[in-house]
């Protein structure tokens, strides 16, 4: 499996959707190689990796689990 597309790992495509729908964040696909925030951020994709960082973003909307900021 390539590592963009292992959903359990951290800065992978679906791990920084949940992030992004989780902080309310606008979804911007990317996806970190070396762990989130740590080396290139890699915003050039492929259909289908858009397509698995919105199953991340959509899995965290329908879930409806928000970062709720005190």
């Amino acid at each position: 499996m390539l590592p963009q597309f292992d959903s359990h790992r951290h800065g992978s495509l679906c791990d920084r959707g949940r992030a992004d729908s989780y902080y309310r964040r606008f979804p911007r696909p990317h996806w970190w190689p070396d762990g989130t925030g740590n080396g290139e951020k890699i915003t050039t994709l492929t259909e289908e990796e858009r397509q698995e960082y919105m199953r991340g973003y959509q899995s965290n909307e329908d879930l409806m689990d928000f970062k709720e900021w005190d």
